[in-house]
């Protein structure tokens, strides 16, 4: 069997897995040849024991956990052999050493025991993370929940030794695969949103793009200020930039729905600030997807589902996924998911006293105006998507270094339905579109990534890791159904709008060894360069997409004289001098130490230098935490760093020009505007005030406590505060309404019906919160239990605004910031959140109830506090029922929001379009609850 080398790039986040008797010698690395280790080991319960000896000796244990309860240790201390050690540890416990076929330490009862306690049970595998856990053992998911939770292993943003959940220095979530598939969730997104109780993932953050990538944030915090890493290695982000939104405006992170579900064995959530061990981004925490690395056996689902009301949103989803053997020294897991979601509306029709025609010549109305469908919004829901998504998963040992590979690839089409074009509208051309239209943009996206390396260990115990990846995300956008007005009635109705890509490219070495110290304890030594290469470009559309004509409405036409709206309608195209190819580089060297000097406490220190070749400039940033056990059952941790994410290239080049409905008047009522996201170098921009972006700089305290009172409960407690300056935002909606700002943007280029917004370092915040966790796991002779409970408290405020640059000063009465952007750092997203699971497994019968508490927010308008609402807390329940039919085929079925809850009605239907009724802001959507079916077939 391969040996597994030290997965020290960035993050072994590595957690450990529980395997039956049958399993556990495929899930095992070899152990290496004897050597001598220093042991500190007190006299414990025998399980912690056992952890200690894992840490401290490098290799792997296996041990029935039902075996190891009740069970005293023996002290072992001094510099000894690995099996000798052992073998002082087990003194008076019953219990014998046994070497299996593969190598693995294996403890059992010995010959005087009886034959029930032969009987085999539940394993519980110990591992240091110069042995990791592999993925690949078959069935592993299906047996994750039968784990002890107090010795669940991991690393978590420490590198060399792994230690359990319970044990971490910083708090860290690790979710199986079973765990993310319950609900049957769209994405990987839509799973955490019910997972992490600190993470907050509107169902829409707003118009445009907003509507396509799924985009959630840490802590209360943006999305782009968490890092997302793939088998530990930085993942690009998207093209798509969350733009013309209301929350995370800006934010250009990484879209985790572009990796198949099939193919994730674990996801790990580092919820502390990590930017000085793993670079910029990392200022409220680190995600990890860990792929599957199966060697053999596949699985195939599919689930189907829709909404209760309308019976509209329909869902269909179906992955596979593969293991291969690579001789008896490598693996190859290939993955593939794919997913189709129709839209979903909660519009209702309008008045039929509202005028859709032109009245006629002599006053009446248009017959026409009793058969047009008064459904005129179709899109107030969840927009039309679909997928297909690929992965693939290698490693081979080619003795003394093992290479590995791993990428994926997403083809991805989304569909934005615009607002219906009335035939009454100056923009409705009676010669194209009769009975009004409504324009459609479709986004085409390509996404992939490749990454690749060798990892190995040096004669004196240094072990290494090389590795390349790449990864770029390219979106073509596509209008449909559409027309430019101002080009008369031989306008196209079919346009190229432009192309987004997004690129990085990152190559890194990380070396580390753990050093054993004379006066007990060790000292893990780490180190590592990085460089990365980022790039984003905008291409132009097609010169109809953009162009201002000179067509003019003839005599007899409403509007007549009047020249009409430039480029294609509700999505104009890119502009030549919208077109952008930007580049930097960035360089990067980091040293990180973790101390052990006792079995009681941890120490840990990183330092970072972070260099970029553009106006990010360089900075040196770092991180100190340390762990303390006051006992067996209860220890005190905390955390200090500092961090800084560096602007992206598609925040300081991203332009474009979209419909976004705004109560410009605050009185209540939303129209149409066009908005277009001005470049900050541009002249437009800069007319308004704009200077180049720079760095958000951060500075993260935490401090908590864990729990394990009694066996198979456990108990985080987490209080932070993260201070971030110079946090990156987008401006007020400078409207063309205002003819002072129509004259700035029309002297620099720009469409007088156009009105613009630029990104710019507008604000310093504070937040602070409170992350609780808790899990219990209980066997009883009616079936196996798991109870989970998460809460969450988020409190933000605003510390700082920059000031009003001349520009906007010399007008008078416009804040650069205004209140409803503040409010949307400070007041719109939930301040609380609760989460309540329970699983139930009897037989060949499984049960999951999940329910999920989000607490209230405030939206406010930007000018006009009267407008403002309040969101009342809501709680969502969830629901799931399995039964295995074979060993090989379940069956399941179950209800996302089975009471079927809506968030709260804020004002009427609008008289002219029938929707906005809702808030759309809602964790969990308006569009009610849905029911779905899911089947799974394991080979």
């Amino acid at each position: 069997m391969r040996k597994k080398f030290h997965p020290i790039a960035k993050g072994g986040l590595v957690g450990a897995v529980c395997l039956t008797a049958l399993q556990y010698q495929a899930a095992l690395a070899q152990v290496s040849e004897p050597t001598l280790a220093s042991f500190e080991i007190e006299s414990q319960p025998l399980a912690k024991a056992l952890m200690k000896y894992s840490e401290q000796s490098r290799v792997v244990i296996v041990a029935p956990s039902d075996l190891v309860k009740g069970k005293t240790s023996s002290a072992v201390g001094g510099y000894l052999e690995p099996s000798m050690a052992l073998d002082q540890l087990l003194k008076g416990t019953g219990l014998t050493l046994q070497s299996g076929n593969n190598g693995a330490l294996t403890l059992k009862v010995d010959a005087s025991a009886t034959q029930e306690q032969e009987t085999q049970r539940p394993f519980l595998m110990a591992q240091l993370e110069t042995e990791p856990a592999p993925a690949s053992a078959p069935a592993t998911e299906a047996v994750e929940d039968e784990r002890s939770i107090q010795d669940t292993v991991i690393v978590t943003g420490v590198r060399g030794a792994p230690r359990s959940v319970i044990d971490s220095p910083t708090p860290i979530d690790v979710f199986t695969a079973d765990e993310i598939s319950q609900g049957s969730p769209s994405g990987v997104f839509e799973a955490i949103r019910y997972l992490v109780p600190s993470f907050n993932l509107p169902t829409r953050a707003g118009g445009g793009t907003a509507t396509v990538i799924a985009t959630g944030g840490l802590r209360g915090l943006n999305p782009d200020q968490t890092l997302v890493l793939v088998n530990g290695k930085r993942r690009h982000k998207t093209a798509l930039i969350n733009s013309v939104s209301s929350l995370y405006n800006g934010a250009a992170g990484v879209d985790l729905n572009m990796i198949p579900s099939s193919a994730i064995a674990r996801i790990e959530v580092l919820r502390d600030g990590a930017a000085a061990q793993y670079g910029s981004d990392a200022i409220a925490g680190v995600i990890n997807v860990i792929l599957k690395e199966d060697a053999e056996g596949g699985e195939a689902t599919a689930s189907y589902g829709q909404n209760f009301d309308r019976g509209d949103g329909e869902s269909l989803t179906a992955s596979a996924n593969q293991g291969i053997a690579l001789g008896d020294k490598g693996f190859l897991n290939l993955s593939y998911s794919y997913m189709d979601r129709d839209e979903s509306n909660r519009a209702v029709p309008i008045s039929e006293n509202i005028n859709l025609y032109p009245l006629l010549g002599d006053g009446s109305r248009d017959p026409r105006e009793a058969s047009i469908d008064r459904m005129v919004t179709q899109n107030y829901g969840a927009f039309p998507q679909k997928s297909d998504i690929f992965s693939a998963n290698m490693a081979y040992d080619f003795g003394g270094f093992e290479g590995y590979a791993f990428g994926t690839y997403g083809a991805r089409t989304s569909i934005l339905n615009w607002s219906f074009r009335a035939p009454n509208r100056d923009v409705a051309l009676p010669e194209v579109y009769p009975n009004g239209f409504r324009p459609r943009l479709t986004i085409i996206e390509d996404d992939y990534e490749v990454a690749g390396g060798f990892r190995g260990e040096t004669g004196a115990g240094w072990a290494w890791d090389v590795s390349s990846n790449y990864g770029t995300d390219i979106t073509d956008w596509e209008n449909s159904n559409g027309l430019n007005a101002s080009l008369g009635p031989t306008s196209p109705t079919f346009f190229e709008v432009g192309r987004l890509i997004a690129s990085e490219w990152t190559n890194a070495l990380d070396i580390t060894k753990a050093h054993p110290l004379s006066s007990g304890g060790e000292l893990q030594t780490s180190f590592g360069l990085q460089h990365r290469w980022e790039n984003y470009k905008v291409e132009a559309g097609d010169p109809a997409s953009y162009a201002a004509g000179t067509y003019v409405r003839p005599d007899g036409q409403p509007f007549a004289g009047q020249l009409l709206a430039p480029g294609s309608q509700a999505t104009p195209g890119f502009r030549p001098d919208d077109e952008a190819d930007a580049e930097r580089n960035n360089l990067s060297a980091y040293g990180e130490l973790g101390w052990t000097p006792t079995q009681k406490l941890f120490l840990g220190a990183a330092l970072r230098y972070e260099y970029f070749d553009d106006d990010s400039g360089d900075t040196t940033i770092f991180k100190v935490n340390g762990r303390y056990e006051l006992n067996d059952w209860f220890a005190v941790r905390s955390s200090y760093n500092t961090g800084f994410r560096a602007p992206t290239l598609a925040q300081q080049s991203y332009s474009s020009t979209t419909s976004q409905f705004r109560d410009l008047d605050g009185d209540g009522e939303q129209e149409l505007l066009l908005l277009k996201n001005l470049p900050v170098n541009s002249p437009a921009a800069k007319a308004l005030g704009s200077s180049p972006l720079t760095p958000e700089k951060s500075k993260n305290f935490s401090v908590g406590f864990t729990a394990t009172p009694f066996e198979n409960f456990t108990l985080t407690v987490d209080a932070y505060q993260i201070d971030v300056d110079d946090r990156i935002a987008v401006t007020t909606t400078f409207s063309s309404v205002d003819e002072r700002i129509r004259d700035i943007l029309v002297a620099n280029g720009l469409s007088s019906d156009i009105s613009g917004q630029y990104y710019t370092n507008a604000i310093d915040t504070r937040t602070k919160g409170i992350d609780v966790v808790a899990t219990y796991r209980l066997a009883t002779d009616y079936g196996d239990f798991h109870f989970n409970a998460g809460f969450n408290k988020n409190e933000a405020k605003i510390t700082g605004i920059v000031e009003n640059p001349p520009e906007l000063e010399a007008l008078g009465d416009y804040e650069i910031f205004d209140r409803s952007k503040r409010a949307a750092i400070t007041d719109s997203l939930p301040d609380s959140k609760i989460t309540l699971g329970a699983n139930w497994d009897i037989g060949k019968f499984t049960a999951n109830a999940r329910a999920t508490r989000f607490g209230s927010y405030t939206v406010r308008n930007a000018s006009n506090p009267a407008a403002d609402y309040d969101v009342d807390p809501a709680w969502i329940s969830d629901l799931e029922i399995g039964y295995e039919f074979t060993e090989a085929f379940s069956l399941f079925a179950g209800a996302n929001n089975i009471f079927n809850e809506y968030p709260d009605q804020i004002r009427e239907p609008g008289a002219t379009n029938g929707s906005n009724m809702y808030d759309t802001l809602a964790p969990f959507g308006f569009t009610g609850g849905s029911w779905f079916v899911r089947g799974a077939y394991k080979w």
